[in-house]
């Protein structure tokens, strides 16, 4: 099923991640030449992540990044990039790769580098079948609340005005006293404010305010994993029964977190990146053909790799770790992506997000041969080598894990068997093993 876009796209078709173009297929050279440039991850120019360019050659060449974005300062072009691995009427459900890393605080304490939102940027008008964004703030949300769920809403004190009957406490509120009271002829009646201690602070509020919003939009859309997300609302919603959703546009632009709760630091900002994704409107989360998104970047590499560690530690939980070396004292060479230490399986594994991998024989070009340098170059790293074998280094195993070309099936968990792996011939100890990736019916 081909995806056609509004005249305010390159080209009014969809681009694949990871790719290289030709303006034949595209547009013409004038057309693009006026369009040349290069779209950045987070906006940085000196970084190696490019999400999109045009080269000298009028070529555009995509990368593992899927997302939409203007193309010009005029805002009267765009670009929207959809994941290489859709296939006809099936497309990958990285909602359901999210939804199966958050499961693991390590994984889940990486997921903000997965994605860049630009909120000052104007938005795009889009499908709510394009809307990427939306799906990843909302898993990543429900995820943050079960944590401060299972560890108890925090009570703090907080501001109330109350009308009270026969009693005066904490400060009198005179001109509310009047017009409620006095005028109504309630002269036993006292409007006062004063601090309350409970979970109906300024903080659950705005939780509880973020997740009404969720609740519409989850009865409005259908996106993977619908059932899972509505079992994990459903253990959320509860807890938030006592505390009021009330909270002003003002108490949300300038609350402040603190870093003291770290769960709640990360909560309330999704809070505030949700509300701020539907514009502070309720009605804007209900069923419509299109909406208007801000630009965002989604870095599906990152996302696989992720996905990845989250399998590979319910298969071997703590005999696993990631980015081992990212203190410089423990490696000389660089950081893999895990190190496996079960004895007698010790192995350097990385993720990688390519599809070369899922031939039978793979010719190994100058592309692919860089990523068997580099797991060498892990394999023979002396502190590498130490922590898993001791002081009695020998050649360690490597294992390059790819996605398989068989999706995952209805009710399939993902698993990696490391009795399933494949043999790379051309070097001694490198193997390589497919992991199925979940899809959805578009």
């Amino acid at each position: 099923m081909e995806l056609k876009l509004s005249n305010k796209f390159l080209s009014g078709k969809a681009f694949s991640e990871h790719h290289q173009y030709y303006y034949t297929d595209i547009l013409s050279t004038e057309q693009l030449a006026f369009y040349k440039g290069e779209i950045y991850f987070k906006g940085n120019e000196v970084s190696d992540f490019c999400c999109f360019k045009i080269d000298s050659w009028n070529r555009p060449q995509t990368s593992y990044f899927i997302g939409i974005d203007w193309l010009s300062k005029k805002k009267d072009k765009a670009i929207y990039i959809q994941p290489k691995l859709n296939k006809g009427d099936e497309q990958l459900d990285y909602v359901n790769m999210l939804f199966s890393l958050m499961s693991h605080t390590e994984t889940l304490e990486h997921v903000n580098d997965i994605y860049e939102i630009k909120w000052e940027v104007e938005y795009i008008e889009i499908e709510n079948k394009q809307d990427h964004l939306t799906p990843l703030l909302i898993v990543q949300f429900l995820h943050v609340l079960r944590q401060i769920v299972r560890k108890g809403l925090k009570k703090t004190y907080y501001k109330i005005e109350r009308n009270l009957y026969g009693k005066v406490k904490g400060k009198v509120l005179v001109a509310s006293s009047i017009k409620h009271n006095l005028v109504k002829n309630r002269p036993l009646n006292t409007y006062c404010s004063f601090d309350e201690f409970g979970i109906n602070g300024l903080e659950n509020r705005l939780l509880k305010k973020a997740l009404v919003f969720v609740q519409r939009y989850l009865n409005s859309y259908k996106i993977g994993t619908q059932a899972g997300l509505t079992n994990l609302f459903n253990y959320i919603s509860p807890a938030f029964a006592d505390v009021s959703d009330e909270v002003s546009l003002h108490e949300v632009k300038h609350s402040k977190n603190n870093a003291f709760y770290k769960d709640y630091e990360n909560g309330l900002k999704l809070a505030k990146l949700l509300l701020r994704r539907f514009g502070y409107n309720i009605t804007n989360t209900q069923q419509s053909q299109s909406i208007k998104t801000p630009p965002f970047w989604i870095d599906m590499s990152k996302l696989f790799e992720l996905y990845v560690l989250s399998i590979l530690k319910n298969e071997f939980n703590d005999e696993i770790y990631f980015q081992y070396g990212s203190n410089r004292n423990e490696t000389y060479y660089g950081q893999p992506d895990f190190i496996l230490t079960k004895d007698g399986f010790e192995k350097i594994i990385d993720a990688k997000y390519k599809q070369q991998y899922q031939n039978d024989s793979v010719n190994f070009d100058e592309y692919l041969i860089k990523d068997i340098r580099q797991l060498s170059g892990y394999a023979r790293d002396k502190r590498i080598m130490k922590f898993l074998k001791g002081e009695n280094p020998c050649i360690i195993d490597c294992l390059i894990i790819y996605p398989d070309n068989e999706y995952l099936k209805e009710n399939e968990k993902a698993k990696i068997s490391l009795e399933e792996k494949e043999e790379i011939g051309q070097f001694n100890n490198f193997y390589k093993l497919g992991v199925k990736l979940p899809v959805i019916a578009v």
